[in-house]
């Protein structure tokens, strides 16, 4: 078998992969080999050929992309992965241990270049590794050994003597989304603008690419485009051949971000409407019935969150093998900060405790709630490769939807003491989530992929829920002549925003 290039010992070692699309004949013998190699399932793939036509008959020329991760230097997989399972070593290749894995496919919702999978038959994460089992005994990966035109070359980036670095140095080469400041060591040599861009080539018109079915299934994508003027293109380019991926986080990750905007916002607004002595701090109803359904909210919060783990039996490791740098972690922690002081606020209020008890346990309150409703936005930012999500009104927004929803329950369970004020104020936010929706959709978005996933959320796949949920939340203007349902209604809105937002986000291809 072919031996890895040896480098001085002196030399330190941070392995790149320099693909040379010149020479690559489009046989998928690397694909082959790697599923070979590494026992990949049928249905997934490490790494793959993607294939775009590009010209007119009769000037037309079939353009190749070996496919694969970018071995990141900044890895986002690494940053926002909870437990470890992705992690980077000291040679810079990114690998990922199965063991510590929860399936929380917040690695898929952070890669920037589709490269990572949910294995089918044992429900972890994994991706191409570089073959590191085969780097660590001195040979070459199995898909450089086996191409039959020495495409795909390895080597030392930091050995100016190493033939791949100097191919890197002084010739022109590429590479996918540098952008996103992943600073990816996959280098492409001679690669064709069509294949890099994942929106530059449309999408067949009918169901199949050149030699295989295409997937019609609504949670996988294709590369190419289907978004309306929002292309990247600026010649005839048609999509040959694709494998398709999976959209990570589906409906449990809406309906998270909305029944935690429910708990969140229920004690905020209580703590608010105290502090106008619109409800007394001592009496009962709503002072001890909003807690109540704010901790069964945080409850259904957090069983969704397990739901919606490939292996939810290991929901116990983002405590145990937990990495604070990933927003997941945080975010647990202030889930349960915040059901800890309400359960301490609904305590207090059945055994009668002082008015300086009860301030300060109301104050952390309205803190951790406000963290708690907001710490998504920061989740959202890690995952660095859905452009939508990047928006700077995320932050703002989700505080508005958690008041907005909060606000509902509050005046549902008020018994009549303050619902005139929760009604007008419920009726003010409803303005502001319009007025933020309507920044983020008609402000200028920076990337062509930002403004795919608006076509998408509001004139593509997801149209009907985000205009349902607009119509519904709309109504919440008129919530202070109409009254509580109203209001209830427009919380019931915003889930159908959010779901659209969430779909929307990850519906633009990346590969």
């Amino acid at each position: 078998m072919p031996k890895v290039a040896s480098s001085d010992a002196s030399t330190e070692i941070t392995w790149v992969k320099l693909i040379d699309q010149s020479k690559c004949i489009g046989c998928h013998a690397c694909s082959v080999a790697c599923k070979s190699e590494n026992s990949v399932p049928i249905g997934v793939n490490r790494t793959y050929v993607k294939a775009v036509d590009v010209g007119i008959f009769p000037q037309v020329r079939r353009n190749f992309q070996v496919t694969r991760c970018n071995q990141c230097l900044n890895p986002p997989c690494v940053a926002i992965c909870p437990t470890g399972a992705m992690y980077q070593r000291p040679d810079g290749i990114v690998d990922f241990d199965k063991s510590s894995c929860i399936g929380c496919k917040a690695c898929m919702a952070a890669c920037p270049y589709d490269a990572i999978f949910i294995n089918p038959d044992d429900h972890t994460a994994e991706k191409c590794n570089f073959c590191a089992h085969r780097i660590d005994v001195g040979l070459e990966p199995a898909c450089v050994s086996v191409c039959p035109t020495e495409a795909i070359l390895i080597g030392n980036i930091k050995n100016p003597a190493d033939k791949v670095s100097a191919i890197i140095h002084r010739e022109p080469v590429k590479v996918r989304r540098g952008e996103k400041s992943t600073r990816p060591k996959l280098f492409y040599k001679d690669a064709h603008e069509a294949t890099l861009d994942p929106l530059a080539a449309s999408r067949p018109k009918g169901d199949v690419f050149m030699w295989s079915q295409m997937n019609q299934d609504s949670h996988l994508i294709n590369s190419g485009h289907d978004f309306g003027d929002n292309t990247n293109h600026s010649v005839h380019a048609k999509l040959a051949y694709d494998v398709p991926h999976s959209i990570p986080w589906g409906i449990r990750v809406s309906a998270y971000t909305w029944t935690k905007g429910i708990a969140t916002g229920t004690t905020m607004g209580l703590c608010l409407a105290i502090v106008a002595n619109k409800i007394p701090s001592g009496s009962h109803g709503s002072v001890l019935f909003a807690p109540l359904v704010a901790l069964v909210a945080l409850a259904i919060t957090g069983l969704l969150l397990i739901a919606d783990l490939k292996k939810p039996g290991r929901f116990i490791f983002l405590f145990t093998k937990a990495r604070f740098e990933s927003w997941l972690v945080r975010g647990g922690i202030l889930l349960g900060i915040d059901g800890a002081l309400t359960l301490a606020w609904l305590l207090q209020g059945e055994v009668g405790s002082s008015s300086t008890i009860r301030g300060v346990i109301g104050g952390l309150l309205f803190l951790t709630s406000a963290m708690t409703a907001t710490y998504t936005a920061f989740l959202f930012a890690q995952a660095r490769a859905r452009d939508l999500w990047q928006s700077p009104l995320r932050l703002p927004h989700l505080l508005v939807q958690s008041l907005l929803v909060g606000l509902a329950v509050l005046a549902l369970v008020d018994g009549g003491q303050g619902e005139g004020l929760l009604l007008r104020s419920g009726a003010a936010l409803v303005v502001i989530h319009l007025v933020l929706v309507l920044g983020e959709v008609t402000m200028a978005h920076p990337t062509s992929h930002a403004k795919a996933a608006v076509w998408t959320m509001t004139r593509g796949k997801f149209r009907l829920p985000f205009w349902i949920g607009m119509a519904l939340t709309a109504l919440g203007v008129l919530a202070p002549i109409g009254g509580v349902t109203l209001l209830i209604v427009a919380a019931v809105g915003v889930l159908g925003y959010e779901h659209a937002y969430i779909q929307a986000g990850q519906s633009v291809p990346l590969a």
